[in-house]
């Protein structure tokens, strides 16, 4: 007996899957979404290679200039016996006053005359001050007066002098460098005088 063999149709599908209309199996299919995947990676590390380079040239170029930029000067130093002067030095002060151009604090003397005093036939309290070689008139103020003069180093001495009018009560004093003097006067034309004067030694009495 004769075997019949069954005919497939190219039409349908078979084991071999799904055939192309000519018979032929289909083309493979290329991974393009790999390459270009590939392509991406390529690109970022090269960038990665070339910021690294950049960063590590310049870098080193960094470290030769501060190498180089060093002040080889050494630093001065004070001389040989001689100590570094203090913040609280008297020289320094000095120092400053002849950089700053301000003049020293000149030392003054100071005059003085308080008290009752009423003004009589001859007029108000008659005041004088001043030094041996320096006499000026005083104006008695409500119930006051007040003066100050530069202290004179060859001055032998300073005074002041207030004479009564008549009648009153009042106290005067002279003041030169820490030093003072006081006198009083009360009643008719007496006068009140107060002096300074310059010590053999130095200093004032």
């Amino acid at each position: 007996m004769s075997q019949q063999h069954p005919q497939h149709d190219p039409h349908q599908p078979g084991r071999g899957g799904p055939q192309s209309p000519g018979g032929f199996p289909p083309p493979p299919k290329r991974k393009v979404g790999r390459f270009i995947g590939l392509g991406c990676a390529g690109i970022i590390g090269l960038f990665l290679l070339l910021a690294v380079a950049i960063a590590i040239t310049g870098t080193g170029g960094g470290d030769d200039e501060s190498g180089s930029s060093a002040d080889p000067t050494p630093a001065a130093s004070s001389p040989k016996g001689e100590r570094p002067a203090a913040a609280g030095d008297p020289s320094d002060a000095t120092k400053s006053e002849a950089r700053t151009g301000k003049p020293k604090e000149k030392k003054v003397v100071t005059f003085k005359v308080w008290g009752t005093a009423p003004a009589g036939t001859l007029g108000p309290l008659d005041i004088t001050y001043g030094s041996d070689s320096d006499t000026r008139k005083g104006t008695f103020a409500n119930g006051s007066f007040e003066a100050t003069l530069p202290l004179d180093g060859d001055a032998m001495y300073y005074n002041v002098t207030a004479q009564l009018q008549g009648s009153g009560d009042i106290n005067c004093s002279v003041t030169v460098d820490g030093h003072t003097e006081k006198a009083h006067a009360s009643g008719g034309y007496n006068i009140c005088n107060a002096q300074a004067n310059a010590g053999i030694l130095g200093g004032w009495d």
